[in-house]
């Protein structure tokens, strides 16, 4: 079902760039204003110049961050600041982490993966896109015809075999990028071998592959190979353009960590929120905790914790046993849909107990804690719905249902970095 396939790889030369660590960036959607400067500063190489580029007052439909991304990525090829591998590669990659100081290691095979529109089941989404974001993406992808940043992709291999494959080959030789920052690595090796290049696509011919980050790049894929095939009139199916560049993970690999994207919400009337707790008791069995006491990392096995309703207290909601709420949910939706944490948020409290509007512009999202109480604490929102985890299974369990989450619903940590490898999609694969 799904084909992957090696590709020449666009690389930063560190010899010219120095500090590879000083030169990528997490991907555009997770980079504040202020953090985006702060890559612009890093390096005058940061790969931020291109991912994500800083607008200015005087731009206009033709001169813009898309054309400043194009000349920009053309001058480093140019030059050599990026070079592009000789031979058609799989790239192993190996992203070292701490997580509530436990050092973790998530490891995964970087391909091109033929694009293939949902109703086809070989590629599956799990949640839900907002329009903005992918008239953004699809901009970039028209300026520099290029994957910038790698989408994080999921497959079942409950035995790991893609894993074992892929670290017991000889890579002494084979490192291409070590990078050692702090507590973060990023290892890069090359895999062309034409043994192993075969025994891995046959692993994933038959296999179906989950979105896990990056469903805003997908659909612009999409769209982008549509139009590219109008405007040339190809069709030779090994165009780039066809394919997208993917991290594909293992469901079972060790090193993923999947966190809860929280709500927080401001705007409510007064007269609402005095009456919020007694409308969700309704529903929910509530107990309460004082703020200090606990640790807001540690769920304890609570669905939904709400800040701002009572003051210095953890507010902590479990859905009654005897609670009906399919009437405020979606119809079409699926039973696992339903029963999602993150549902019973977006459609019974949200929508139907406080009334906010499907596009919910008076909600923000985050999956910081520390950043929930603060902004709670200051008086910037009223309210903050802390979610506990869902295991990463979930992703397989909504997308074979042929369902998607709620948006902004999973965030996995850390993010891919952009940068280390980019794909041209004027090459033929």
């Amino acid at each position: 079902m799904a084909e992957i396939s090696p590709f020449q790889g666009i690389r930063y030369n560190s010899e010219i760039v120095g500090d590879m660590s000083a030169v990528i960036c997490p991907p555009y959607d997770v980079i504040s204003p202020q953090e985006q400067q702060a890559y612009y500063n890093k390096s005058e190489y940061n790969i931020i110049r291109v991912e994500h580029g800083i607008s200015q007052p005087d731009d206009t439909t033709t001169q813009n961050k898309y054309s400043r991304s194009r000349a920009t990525l053309g001058e480093w090829l140019n030059k050599g600041v990026l070079r592009v591998d000789t031979a058609h590669t799989f790239y192993i990659y190996e992203q070292g982490f701490v997580y509530r100081d436990v050092k973790k290691r998530r490891r995964g095979l970087i391909a091109c993966v033929r694009l293939e529109p949902w109703e086809r089941r070989t590629i599956l989404p799990h949640e839900n896109t907002r329009q903005r974001d992918k008239d953004d993406r699809l901009e970039l992808l028209r300026a520099t015809n290029a994957n910038v940043s790698p989408i994080l992709a999921m497959y079942d291999d409950p035995g790991m075999k893609v894993t074992k494959i892929m670290m017991e080959r000889e890579l002494p030789g084979k490192l291409l990028i070590d990078i050692e920052h702090g507590d973060d690595s990023h290892k890069i090796w090359k895999a062309n071998e034409p043994e192993f290049v075969q025994r891995v696509s046959h692993f994933f011919n038959p296999k179906s592959i989950y979105i896990a980050d990056g469903h805003h790049r997908y659909e612009t894929g999409l769209a982008y190979r549509d139009e590219k095939k109008t405007q040339t009139g190809s069709s030779n199916e090994y165009d780039g353009f066809n394919f997208i560049l993917m991290t594909l993970v293992s469901f079972s690999d060790p090193g993923i960590v999947m966190l809860p994207v929280h709500r927080l919400v401001k705007g409510i009337p007064s007269e609402q929120l005095s009456t919020l707790l007694e409308r969700l008791n309704t529903f929910f069995e509530i107990t309460t905790s004082p703020i200090g006491s606990s640790d807001l990392r540690d769920d304890r096995g609570i669905p939904i914790r709400v800040l701002g309703l009572q003051e210095g207290q953890v507010v902590n909601l479990k859905l009654r046993p005897s609670a009906v709420v399919d009437d405020v949910m979606p119809k079409a939706r699926s039973s696992v849909y339903k029963k999602l944490n993150v549902s019973i948020v977006e459609h019974l409290i949200l929508e139907s107990i406080l009334g906010l509007p499907e596009e919910k512009e008076n909600v923000v999202y985050t999956p910081d804690f520390e950043m929930a109480r603060r902004t709670v604490e200051q008086g910037e929102y009223q309210l903050a719905f802390l979610l506990s985890p869902l295991p990463v299974t979930t992703i397989k369990a909504i997308s074979d249902a042929g369902d998607r989450m709620p948006k902004k619903s999973t965030y996995f940590y850390p993010k891919l970095p952009t940068g280390l490898v980019i794909n041209s999609l004027d090459r033929k694969l």
